[in-house]
């Protein structure tokens, strides 16, 4: 009955929120269009060129089975500390460097393809999955410069990489490597062959960058909402943004509002939570489990940012 009501509640409240959007998309049809080419310039220019090479490389070293002998480079560093397999290693290293959404994208990938549990992949899924640090040092860096670098990237990748040992050593304390599917490991399977697995990639990484630019211009779009409730330069609505498109939304913070700014990256706002989805939604990894580790995260964070800003 409880289930029932809340489902109800949900759909009516979905319901309402697209007739709102709806109409205001008619009756204020000029900030509407402006809002989604906001969205669609963020995709073009940003998420396009800082994450579709990383996709096309990512999964053509997966396709080919070289994903574990990349993340043997870093073996001596993590190996000791997380105890788990190259194919772990390669996520957790991936998800780190190329930023949301590319730890999800390698995690499914990687589930998918049987080189890790399903376990393993809730692991690393909860703590790999963060803002680039390209994006971070090329662009918030630049929004916000007068913190020290040292201090804000130790918040952004330090937090999370020990949220992810601690886990590790404490919930998925019994947690063995996984050993791969017999099916992947036959001696006398073909080889792929290059050409093939680099067109699967392209494929693959173009549909989901455009499924990513989809959610980028639709969470921008949302921001009519707030911005015709509360008025389009109220701090309630500049405080928003983040929450619903983590690009557009910091450029609209002041640097007086850099601990808001520093306080919601680790979360990542509604786009790239869809972003998260759209990359595990073919898979049986939980969405709420994920959300929920993040939000874990953002509270350490604010402790943290709470200290460095006091």
């Amino acid at each position: 009955m409880v289930e029932r009501m809340g489902k109800k509640i949900r759909k009516n409240l979905l319901l309402a929120m697209f007739v709102l959007l709806t109409a205001l998309m008619l009756t204020e049809s000029a900030r509407a269009a402006k809002l989604a080419l906001e969205g669609l310039n963020l995709w073009f220019t940003k998420m396009i060129p800082a994450l579709l090479p990383f996709m096309i490389l990512s999964g053509i070293l997966i396709g080919l089975g070289l994903s574990d002998g990349f993340a043997r480079l870093f073996s001596p560093l993590l190996g000791p500390v997380f105890s788990l397999s190259d194919s772990c290693l390669y996520c957790i290293v991936i998800g780190f460097l190329c930023g949301f959404p590319m730890g999800a994208r390698v995690c499914a990938q990687s589930y998918e393809q049987g080189r890790i549990s399903r376990r393993e992949a809730s692991l690393l899924l909860s703590f790999c999955n963060n803002i680039g640090p390209l994006y971070f040092v090329g662009y918030v860096r630049g929004l916000f410069p007068g913190y020290d670098l040292f201090s804000l990237l130790f918040g952004m990748y330090g937090i999370p990489l020990l949220y992810g040992i601690f886990l590790r050593h404490t919930v998925f304390f019994r947690l063995l490597p996984y050993k791969t599917k017999p099916a992947q490991s036959h001696t006398n399977a073909p080889a792929p062959h290059f050409f093939s697995v680099m067109n699967a990639s392209i494929q693959s990484s173009l549909d989901a960058i455009t499924v990513l630019g989809g959610y980028m211009i639709f969470c921008n779009l949302l921001n009519l909402i707030p911005q015709k409730l509360f008025g389009p330069d109220s701090l309630l609505t500049v405080l928003t943004g983040p929450l619903l498109e983590i690009t557009s939304g910091l450029s609209r913070l002041s640097e007086k509002q850099a601990f808001w700014a520093f306080l919601l990256l680790p979360f990542g706002g509604l786009s790239c939570i869809a972003q998260t989805y759209s990359c595990i939604k073919n898979t049986d990894l939980s969405l709420s489990e994920y959300v929920g580790h993040k939000l874990i995260q953002t509270m350490l964070s604010a402790l943290y940012y709470g200290f460095l800003f006091r």
